[in-house]
């Protein structure tokens, strides 16, 4: 039996107190060593630092030395504290909660309260923020401070948390979603549901979300500072470049340092995020007091990761944007589920983090490990191809690879052209292949120079083509291929299981193509497609953003034109060139030239903006920067000179032309026709990488409707 209320309530705060077991061993090993110490434990609102340290009281009193606990914003001086309550006894704990309040002096706890200490004292010290640096780096702190800092809870002890609430089994899956073992929010959802509440399920109710975001957050000072902290909760990491176009604001400095000096926000390799609990907070009240402003935010964001992507030269970060960008998309119905790694936040991104690919073919004991994979989820026969593509050169086979350096994965890509090689004979009879080059040979319109690329094996060690972070780093990495480097005209992608991918791939306008279906080992495996002449790769990035946006993501169709692409040959494509050199500086000269219909400008055109002036002004730009680009050429120079005076500044007529560059008539004639073919040469390598990106807006492409192969035209 308890004598006084306090003692009833230290007891039951020992009962309820669940998991802390690190922390709790550091403590009972520094209390029997018996030698000064100084534990600073520190961790974001909410996290369990008072509870921890009424537990550290606890344990003191069970081994016999006195504990006294101080509340840092409660005490008026240390000279007082020392004289009235502060024993002067070798065997002391002291436990001061609440350092980082604002009233209080933090420093003067180091500099003038700890070293008047017993030497053999041990202190525990609490705040939300680590000890300041100048603490960490005194030569005379070096072997006597100890940082615990505090993480949420594991799931077996926060089980164990709102089992001792009295939150049944059956419901508490509901909490521990939302809470991400966080003990506040594990507290209130308990107490909740012994109010005949809800659980928080994906929706936490205002009340939870307001109590949470009252204690893990500090004072805002500002209405932009709260913005701020809401941007940083709709994007996968937030750099002072993206919080700036998020806010709108010239320099986001000011927020930037703030966001950072949170101690609900932490820091990465690639910017700063909050903590997920805090994360979900912030979004979940967002989400149900200013809907419009997220959908804003989620918009600004699109926007900068597009220009980001086409205006970065560094693939690593192209690749790194590839997954911010698929982040926005984790609310979802039709693609959430498929992003589970991404969608995860923080701490799914640090898994797909822990993972890498190979920077090259693989071949040796990478090219082993591969074929193992396809043989247990695909057969001999599989691994068999994947051995024999290996030695292609249009093969390139990737692996995954996991933290301790072992395959997790892998994926195998093949160029297909529109025939297969007549002169290979050690061409792999691949059934998948042979589907897809005859569908290409049908409908794939495929012309010299262009590819197809086809995704011919792809797949986790140990979840095959299940959702996982292994499948999602894969994605990444294929939308990476798709959208950079040599661009395929078409991308060609098997299922296993077409049909739980289906709705995925609509969403991103990958179309189901049974005519390419094929079988191996006894499984028929569903091909989709996606023709990239059709719809450019910015293109495709602007459709994805308004379908994240959009209540009935299908109800946006890809960008049309009033008129089919057309697709000229290499010998029609040049005809059209010199055509439209001839009449680059007339006012109407372009009117009627093939090239306004072709990759080429669709690819220079911003959506909704693919009328007739503007595709022969972006035809004007395409010509023009081919030109830029042979004049900043040495090799080329010469020929810009004759292009020059002959097309882009005529002189009026070719003699007039030659006696400007003091040219014999034969050496000016060579020097142009060899500035027509480079210049051709140039345009037609960007007509086969879908246009120029780069310098317009997303390309508008062409079709007969969403996820259908591409209709396209030949010339009369």
């Amino acid at each position: 039996m308890t004598d006084r209320l306090g003692d009833r309530l230290v007891t039951a705060r020992e009962e309820g107190f669940v998991g802390r077991r690190r922390e709790t061993a550091a403590f009972r090993a520094l209390l029997a060593a018996g030698r000064g110490a100084v534990v600073y434990v520190h961790g974001p609102g909410g996290i369990g630092k008072t509870t921890l340290l009424h537990h550290f009281a606890q344990l003191a009193r069970r081994a016999g030395r006195p504990a006294v606990r101080l509340e840092a914003a409660g005490v008026r001086s240390y000279e007082e504290e020392l004289t009235e309550r502060i024993p002067d006894r070798p065997d002391l704990v002291l436990l001061i909660d609440g350092l980082d309040d604002p009233r209080v002096a933090r420093d003067t706890v180091h500099r003038e309260l700890l070293p008047r200490l017993p030497a053999d004292a041990l202190v525990a010290l609490a705040g939300r923020t680590a000890p300041p640096l100048s603490w960490r780096l005194d030569p005379a702190w070096q072997g006597l401070l100890r940082l615990l800092p505090l993480g949420p809870l594991d799931e077996a002890d926060s089980r164990e948390l709102l089992t001792r609430r009295g939150v049944p089994p059956a419901v508490q899956d509901q909490g521990l979603a939302f809470t991400r073992g966080h003990p506040l929010a594990l507290a209130l959802v308990a107490d909740v549901a012994a109010h005949g509440g809800e659980a928080a399920g994906a929706d936490p109710s205002p009340q939870i979300v307001r109590a949470l975001l009252a204690s893990l957050l500090e004072a805002v000072p500002t209405p932009l500072h709260r913005t701020a902290l809401e941007a940083s909760s709709q994007v996968l990491s937030t750099t002072e470049p993206l919080l700036a176009a998020l806010l709108q604001v010239a320099d986001a400095r000011l927020y930037f340092d703030w966001l950072c000096g949170l101690s609900a926000v932490e820091s990465g390799l690639r910017g700063v995020h909050p903590h997920d609990l805090v994360r979900d907070a912030l979004d979940a009240e967002l989400r149900w007091r200013d809907p419009e402003r997220r959908a804003a935010l989620h918009r600004r964001a699109s926007a900068y990761y597009q220009r980001l992507f086409t205006q970065e030269d560094d693939r690593a970060r192209q690749r790194a944007v590839l997954a911010d960008f698929a982040y926005l998309h984790r609310d979802s119905p039709v693609v959430g589920p498929l992003l589970e790694p991404v969608a995860r936040g923080a701490a799914g991104a640090a898994r797909l983090d822990r993972l890498s690919v190979s920077p090259g073919p693989v071949s040796g004991g990478e090219l082993v490990e591969a074929c193992t994979i396809a043989a247990i989820h695909e057969g001999i026969e599989a691994a068999r191809l994947v051995h024999d593509w290996s030695r292609r050169p249009e093969a390139e086979t990737y692996t995954v690879r996991g933290p301790d350096g072992v395959a997790a994965g892998f994926y195998t890509l093949i160029k297909l052209g529109g025939a297969p090689p007549a002169d290979a004979p050690d061409v792999p009879d691949d059934p998948a292949v042979r589907a897809a080059r005859g569908w290409l040979a049908e409908h794939g319109e495929l012309r010299g120079g262009e590819t197809a690329l086809l995704v011919r094996f792809w797949m986790s060690r140990d979840e095959y083509q299940a959702v996982s972070p292994v499948q999602t780093l894969i994605t990444l990495r294929l939308t990476h291929h798709y959208l950079t480097g040599h661009k395929p005209a078409v991308t060609l992608l098997p299922f296993a299981d077409p049909e739980f991918w289906e709705p995925g791939c609509a969403y991103v306008d990958f179309a189901r193509l049974p005519a390419a279906d094929f079988t191996a080992a006894g499984r028929r495996f569903g091909m989709f497609v996606h023709d990239w002449r059709r719809v450019p790769a910015l293109a495709w990035l602007a459709m994805l953003t308004e379908r994240e946006r959009a209540e009935d993501p299908f109800t946006v169709t890809p960008p049309a034109a009033s008129d089919p692409l057309r697709v000229l040959d290499r010998e029609e494509f040049a005809e059209a060139v010199r055509d439209a050199l001839r009449g680059l500086v007339r006012a109407d000269g372009l009117r009627d030239s093939p090239l306004l219909r072709t990759r080429l400008v669709a690819g220079r055109c911003a959506a909704g903006e693919a009328g007739p002036k503007e595709r022969a002004a972006a035809l004007r730009k395409a010509v023009r920067a081919a030109a830029a680009a042979l004049e900043a050429s040495p090799q080329d120079r010469r020929a810009f000179r004759a292009l020059h005076h002959t097309y882009l500044r005529p002189a009026g007529t070719q003699a007039r032309a030659a006696e400007l560059l003091r040219l014999p008539m034969t050496t000016y004639r060579r020097h142009l026709t060899a500035g027509v073919a480079r210049l051709t040469e140039l345009l037609w390598q960007e007509e086969l990488e879908g246009g120029g990106p780069e310098d317009g807006g997303p390309g508008a492409g062409e079709g007969d409707r969403p996820g259908g192969p591409p209709e396209v035209s030949r010339p009369e």
